[in-house]
């Protein structure tokens, strides 16, 4: 039976490929397919169902059901047995469908005289394209051998759908690639921008789905698999023992590359008539299928480590390498599922935006967006299957929103808010040397937050009075081993230099949680964001925290320096990292270095333990940041990372601008420096309140120095101080609704 099905899967195969070879197109070619299929396999029925949009299947080609439903028949992703098996991307396959749960009734089809139904999914690299059927009149179930059959012809399907091979005019026939679409993804970065796509991962194209020589393409595979092991044996041998964590993913590699069973079902596939780069993509798409029906997180990664080992298997066996010769747009836009830090850096400053179908707005590619300044949005699902390079594409970092191949009206909309935008910008460069000075006389102090040599040049332009944040983690992030200590003596120099005798308060290593070394193993911990970080790994690992501590001593070479420490949850904490820090600066004058013309030494407030820490704390301390983004989500117990819970708190919530104003008062009864730091620092109506319970000074990304800036030189903070008290006293949960309508009765 198997050979005698492969056999037919071959025969069936090869007049497909006659039949792409003729001159029909379109819709007679959709049906001439339908009858190959059908009369191939012995059943009355085979009906192909295709995408109108993200939700709707269409009826396109049938043969065996009322020719007139074609094109009118539809129905909604998972209703009916076909809306199913698209939603599922799960074979479906019963003897008698009309009484299968899930069947839907469609008179209009004449399909209630069949009983048996065989409907597989026609998608290519998780990509959810249509649905293949056939039915017969005769109560059976398909052979494990037919479904199999099947699955080999809906993955030609799929790369003839993918290369345009049913065009017409009908809407779930129309060219990929070639419509509007917009993707609601997620802020990891604000600003807008237009530009043309630049794919991180260019798209492998399969041109050759059929195999015309079976014993060629096994020949092929084997050849391109052998090619494959020994690279990845190679890059196993150069990462030797220095990076355990790739050295993790090379090992998963290599045990993918070696596994019979992955090898032994592509050759299968091309046993049953598909070449070997569909064969690939074949079970490519399988792996991308599973990997989003599946929620533990260890599976995830291995069914994404086959995914990337078939990438590259495909790039051997096409030739199509990362380096297709297409050239970069002048204004790229980058498209990636996902990206590290280092791979950004390579960038750099020359993206005019960021899509990414994974990440988060805390991975390492964010903070390298945000100090780059470039609009990132994360969590754009599909992204990456429906761009190619050179799209017409424009992001919108304020609202999440990203619209590719966008048509007239977007284009305009979109160009008049980029323009609103620029304009904007020339009027705060206008106040750019001027104070933060409200109508009521408080004089606020504006600071930038940085983490690359590629922030400072900001700081002038910006209007920023010095760096109330430097994230000294990136230099460590980017980098597949530990930094030396001279190079980071020689970056911290240059971050002083640039600074121009301007305050820089650099934050020691903050690793841990979402920021992981690549060289350093993660602990296999439940909740990251409440374990092993930040202060926590450098009071553990004194001798890493000792030498970033002997490196800014070097770099302030006489100069005032101000070190803050991190993530600090209790008094101890702060004291032995504090005691540190002597030891260092003793140790340095024993040596002969110059030490600090000043030395402050600070703590973030980033855990609600600390704002209740003894007075003697605020003692000690030379000054506090509070760290917003961290305490925000310890606070209301809301991960700042999980998207159903990280909107539903707000930062003018009357509970958590009341312990704000708490931290306010102990630092104001002990005269200790006090800032926040964090994105709603950088949000002008939030920062206008934060300044009317009594903060003096706000660190935030550059670019939203001048809006804040902008809103407090228009504001009487006296008034505002009334609006949130008021409607506290009214017992309103937050104090936004009142604050946005007194700023518009009385605002500037």
């Amino acid at each position: 039976m198997a050979d005698r099905v492969e056999t037919g899967s071959r025969k069936l195969l090869g007049r497909l490929r006659d039949a792409m070879a003729g001159d029909v197109e379109g819709q007679a070619r959709l049906n001439r397919i339908t009858h190959l299929i059908a009369d191939s396999m012995g059943c009355e029925v085979c009906s192909i169902y295709l995408f109108r949009d993200a939700d709707t299947l269409e009826l396109c080609a049938t043969e065996g059901l009322n020719p007139e439903a074609v094109h009118k028949t539809r129905m909604k992703l998972g209703e009916g047995l076909v809306g199913m098996v698209a939603r599922r991307r799960q074979v479906v396959n019963t003897p008698d469908a009309p009484q299968a749960k899930g069947f839907r009734y469609m008179p209009e089809t004449g399909e209630e005289v069949f009983s048996s139904f065989l409907g597989v999914p026609v998608q290519r690299l998780g990509e959810a394209l249509g649905v293949l059927v056939v039915q017969s009149r005769t109560a059976r179930e398909f052979s494990a051998d037919e479904v199999y059959a099947l699955e080999v012809v809906a993955m030609v399907l799929a790369e003839m759908t993918e290369l345009g091979a049913f065009l017409g005019d009908n809407a779930a026939m129309s060219a990929r690639h070639s419509q509007p679409v917009m993707f609601r993804g997620t802020v990891g970065q604000e600003g807008a921008a237009e530009g043309h796509v630049w794919l991180h991962e260019p798209r492998v194209v399969v041109t050759n789905p059929i195999a015309d020589d079976p014993v060629r393409e096994l020949e092929r595979l084997r050849e391109a698999v052998e090619q494959l092991r020994v690279g990845v044996d190679k890059m196993l041998e150069i990462a030797g023992n220095q990076d355990k964590d790739q050295q993790q993913v090379l090992e998963a590699y290599r045990m993918f590359a070696n596994s019979k069973g992955w090898m032994r079902r592509m050759e299968e596939d091309i046993s049953n008539g598909l070449s070997a780069e569909a064969a690939v993509e074949k079970e490519q798409s399988v792996a991308r299928a599973r990997m989003e029906q599946v929620t533990d997180n260890y599976l995830r990664e291995r069914l994404s480590d086959l995914d990337d080992l078939s990438n590259r298997l495909l790039r051997i066996l096409t030739g199509q390498g990362a380096d297709t010769g297409a050239e970069m747009p002048a204004d790229p836009i980058l498209i990636a599922r996902n990206i590290g830090p280092a791979e950004l850096l390579e960038y750099g400053r020359g993206l005019k935006a960021i899509v990414l179908e994974e990440g988060s707005v805390g991975s390492h590619a964010a903070i390298v967006a945000r100090a780059l300044a470039i609009p990132l949005v994360v969590h754009a699902e599909r992204v990456t299957t429906e761009a190619l390079n050179g799209d017409h594409i424009m992001v919108d970092g304020e609202q999440g929103v990203v619209h590719l191949r966008p048509d007239d009206n977007v284009v305009t909309a979109f160009r008049d808010k980029i323009a609103m935008l620029a304009a904007a910008q020339e009027r705060y460069a206008s106040i750019r040397d001027q104070p933060a000075e409200t109508r009521d006389g408080a004089v606020l102090s504006l600071q930038m937050n940085a983490g690359l040599m590629a922030d400072l040049p900001s700081l002038p332009s910006s209007g920023a009075e010095g760096v109330g944040l430097f994230r000294t983690e990136l230099q460590f992030l980017v980098r597949n081993q530990m930094p030396r200590r001279s190079e980071l003596v020689a970056l911290y120099a240059r971050v002083l230099d640039a600074a121009g005798g301007k305050q820089v308060i650099f934050r020691t290593l903050d690793i841990g949680s979402d920021k992981v070394l690549p060289y350093m193993k993660p602990n296999d911990e439940p909740n990251p964001a409440l374990g092993w970080r930040a202060i926590r790994v450098g009071l553990d690992k004194p001798g890493i925290m000792r030498m970033q501590l002997q490196a800014l001593i070097r770099a302030a070479n006489g100069r005032p320096l101000t070190v803050m420490f991190p993530f600090v949850a209790q008094l101890e904490e702060y004291r032995a990292a504090r005691k540190l820090m002597d030891k260092t600066l003793a140790a340095e004058e024993r040596l002969g270095h110059v030490l600090p013309e000043t030395v402050k030494v600070g703590a973030m407030l980033e855990t609600p333990s600390l704002a209740f820490a003894p007075v003697k704390f605020f003692e000690e301390v030379d000054f506090l940041s509070i760290g917003g983004n961290d305490l925000k989500q310890f606070f209301f117990a809301a991960d700042r990372e999980n998207e159903r819970v990280r909107r539903r708190y707000d930062t003018l919530n009357v509970s958590f601008l009341s312990f704000i104003e708490g931290i306010v008062e102990r630092c104001n009864a002990t005269g200790t420096p006090l800032s926040f730091c964090g994105e709603d620092a950088g949000r002008p109506v939030e920062a206008m309140c934060l300044a009317a319970i009594g903060l003096k000074a706000l660190s935030m990304r550059p670019a939203s120095i001048g809006p804040v800036k902008s809103l407090l030189r228009r504001t009487n903070l006296q008034e505002v101080r009334k609006v949130i008290a008021d409607a506290r006293h009214r017992g309103e949960m937050s104090v936004r609704p009142a604050v946005m309508e007194w700023l518009r009765t009385h605002g500037g």
